[in-house]
């Protein structure tokens, strides 16, 4: 049997008072079975206030998650929240780690920590909570979870804030927070996740695609044997090009051309070479397909997924969903919660759920007997139900 238990607080000031308006919600004195741990999602501003140590030193089981500039429960969405799903169990069992910072060698650093702590058999799950470093690519940490896991299913996200640098994108364990650690959540025994992806309409596609030629990590040089930056002059994007927003503001899907979906990537910026710097690794050999993205597609993508997802809950305990912070971006500015509302409309508490917005999405693309394909997605949403 798995339960769990959502809470909320917009209290960013009074901790005692935060402090008791999520135990009271939690009541973990009566609600908690054997094994249980906490998923986070937070304004970074609870972090600075001391309210996330106060309260994650108060509950009595471990906590992990990450800085994100809106979340969502049951009932409510906002910016200025502290979100918390308990999962707690008397047939499973959650094992805990943390990396050393990934400001260098982040491959081997993660392949270490998982295992130091692993057992000897592989875990159903594994939640990743992993900070947002320009430095990194978030497919590099895919290619390291799939090297130590033996391509477990893994299902996370990179955290994201609401500067203009990123620089409160923490993770957070127990209560204290971290710009450069990952943190692993093991969960063993019976649990049985599905996962569910909602990024691009069909429609959304433009109908030029581009063989990448050349290319380093998640850098494209070369697509067609041309420079990137003539295909996109031959798509009249070189203006927008010019611009870090507009950059990332343009989607893309890419075709590993291997047999497996397509993953959507976004652009963040030119290089002084005219590179196209993308939020993810890019192969050569792959397929780019340009896209576009707007509010209602966001919408209609989400409420797609939800409904597909609806129809496997029965017997289900909960529900974690990531969202690219640029589907926010592109629902401008008269309903920026829109797909947060929409989420809870479709739900109407049928499930407990944490949402909460990312800077890069972890989820797997196909999983069979054997191993999980997971990849890292950015403009998407992602959903693990369990």
């Amino acid at each position: 049997m798995i339960r769990t238990l959502v809470a909320s607080t917009t209290e960013v000031d009074d901790i005692t008072l935060a402090v008791k308006d999520i135990m009271s919600q939690l009541n973990p004195g009566k609600n908690l079975l054997k094994n249980t741990v906490g998923i986070v999602a937070c304004h970074y501003e609870f972090i600075t206030s001391g309210m996330v140590k106060e309260i994650c030193n108060t509950l009595p089981f471990d906590t992990v998650g990450t800085i994100s500039n809106a979340q969502a429960i049951p009932g409510a969405a906002a910016t200025l929240i502290f979100s918390i799903m308990v999962i707690t169990s008397d047939t499973i069992e959650f094992v805990k780690a943390i990396t050393e910072p990934l400001n260098e060698e982040p491959n081997k650093k993660i392949i270490n920590c998982y295992r130091n702590v692993k057992k000897d058999k592989k875990p159903s799950l594994i939640l990743t909570f992993a900070p947002f470093m320009l430095q990194n690519s978030g497919d590099e940490y895919i290619e390291a979870l799939a090297e130590a896991t033996e391509n477990t299913p893994c299902f996370g996200t990179l955290a994201v804030d609401d500067t203009n640098d990123f620089s409160n994108c923490f993770t957070i364990d127990n209560g204290e927070h971290y710009p450069d650690k990952m943190i692993l959540l093991m969960i063993y025994g019976n649990i049985n996740p599905k996962f569910y992806i909602a990024n691009i309409s069909n429609d959304k596609i433009f109908d030029k695609a581009a063989l990448i030629t050349k290319s380093h990590r998640h850098t494209i040089m070369e697509v067609n044997n041309r420079p990137i930056i003539d295909f996109l002059k031959d798509v009249g994007l070189a203006k927008a090009s010019e611009t870090q927003y507009a950059m990332s503001s343009l989607p893309f899907l890419l075709d590993y051309n291997d047999g497996t979906p397509p993953v959507a990537k976004i652009f963040m910026q030119l290089s002084e070479e005219k590179y196209a710097i993308c939020a993810g690794n890019v192969p050569e050999g792959s397929t780019l397909y340009l896209c576009s993205t707007d509010r209602e597609d966001v919408l209609f993508t989400t409420g797609q997924a939800i409904e597909t997802m609806i129809k496997d809950i029965e017997n289900a305990s909960g529900v974690i969903i990531y969202s690219c912070i640029s589907r926010i971006m592109a629902m401008g500015g008269i309903n920026p919660f829109g797909e947060m509302n929409l989420i809870n409309e479709k739900l109407n508490g049928k499930i407990n759920f944490l949402f909460a917005h990312s800077g890069g999405e972890i989820c797997p693309t196909q999983i069979s007997n054997t191993k999980a394909i997971n990849r890292f997605h950015n403009n998407t949403l992602v959903i693990c139900l369990f």
